[in-house]
């Protein structure tokens, strides 16, 4: 885990690519650092409330590197990452030779060192950096970052993680490996809000005052950070995306591709992943990840919390 203090300069410019809730927070911390922001995304709502907030817009991922000393990818997943690196008006044609591209998505470690190579055959560094924390850490500046590359990355990277995070683990000098951390954090994740929602469904099949379930379990051994994170959602019976049943089906497969290349059983994870596909099914593919609950009740003929707004 880095422990340098670094003096940030407030000269630099750092483009962030996609600009979500996650992303938006980061520019903003960004932004509190001292940087001037420059920033993408596909939705234009996005960019204006960058504008707004003093940043420099831009119309394409290319055109917001323009200059920048560091980019920020905050995107979803390695195919987005590819197009926002490789595409058309992508960032390898305008950031400056000896800039870093820093990697938020959450990808599969072999997909993460080919980026790297590509890039990094241009003269241009490659931060293999996924992220964890939520979109208010990510505001405060607050995030863990997971993140691997090479010493002259780290190196350049530096200032703008020192902006972002509370904690920045340092995990080796090639890519892949903070992508690797990060799926061992995705597959707890995945398997945490599964079992908290098998968990409250089955308490609401018991016919258990599940706001005393919550205030029980949350003192309890059986308590996780998923469960005391996700469960106010069912409670409240509010399924806002914080963060989609739609990323772990993405994550919890990339987990079984990887075991199935490594022959090494994930059974748990395996299970998890289907009460994820199942959710998606029904179509609560874009609505908050604790909505696997609502697959346990429907499946357990329960009724759980609705939110009458």
């Amino acid at each position: 885990m880095s422990t340098q203090t670094i003096n940030i300069p407030n000269t630099a410019t750092v483009a962030v690519i996609g600009l979500g809730s996650m992303g938006f927070g980061m520019a903003q911390s960004l932004s509190r650092a001292g940087f001037a922001v420059a920033g993408f995304d596909v939705a234009r709502e996005a960019v204006e409330r960058l504008q707004a907030e003093g940043g420099r817009g831009a119309d394409s991922p290319a055109q917001a590197a323009a200059g920048a000393e560091i980019v920020v990818s905050v995107v979803v997943n390695a195919a987005q990452t590819e197009a926002i690196l490789f595409g058309d008006a992508g960032v390898a044609e305008t950031l400056p030779k000896g800039g870093v591209f820093i990697s938020a998505a959450t990808m599969a470690p072999e997909i993460a060192r080919q980026f790297a190579a590509r890039l990094e055959a241009t003269g241009r560094h490659y931060l293999d950096a996924p992220i964890s924390g939520g979109a208010i850490r990510a505001r405060d500046g607050a995030l863990t970052i997971l993140a691997s590359g090479s010493p002259e990355a780290f190196s350049k990277a530096q200032p703008a993680l020192s902006a972002m995070a509370a904690k920045v683990y340092e995990l080796g000098s090639e890519a892949g490996l903070g992508a690797a951390f990060k799926m061992i954090n995705q597959l707890l994740a995945g398997v945490h809000i599964a079992a908290a929602s098998e968990a409250m469904a089955f308490a609401a099949r018991q016919g258990l005052d599940l706001g005393k379930v919550y205030e029980v379990i949350t003192a309890s051994a059986g308590n996780s950070w998923m469960f005391e994170n996700r469960m106010p959602h069912v409670l409240a019976g509010d399924y806002t995306p914080h963060s989609a049943v739609d990323i772990f089906v993405k994550d919890l497969g990339i987990i079984q591709d990887m075991a199935r290349d490594a022959k090494f059983p994930v059974p748990v994870a395996a299970s998890a992943l289907q009460m994820f596909l199942a959710a998606s099914g029904m179509g609560l593919g874009r609505d908050d990840d604790a909505s696997v609950a609502r697959v346990y009740a429907r499946l357990g003929g329960v009724k759980l919390p609705e939110n009458d707004n």
